[in-house]
């Protein structure tokens, strides 16, 4: 089991780290999945974190898009 102490995904900007988990608890909110209070998401469905991650990047990419848009 990985737990948030043996992740090797490194952050580019780390200072993002507290922005990226308020977007994780906003999408969960979003989609009715319940985060263990502990943090630990390896007793959820491998379904309900797919689609975290999922709507996480969809999300991501589109502030980037906006982000390029408006530096055309």
């Amino acid at each position: 089991m990985a737990t948030a102490q043996n992740r090797t995904n490194q952050l580019l900007v780390p200072q993002a780290n507290a922005a990226l988990d308020q977007m994780k608890y906003e999408v969960a909110q979003e989609l009715g999945i319940a985060i263990p209070q502990d943090g630990y998401q390896g007793n959820m469905m491998t379904k309900d974190n797919g689609a975290l991650g999922g709507n996480i990047t969809r999300r991501l990419v589109q502030m980037a898009e906006q982000q390029l848009a408006g530096q055309a």
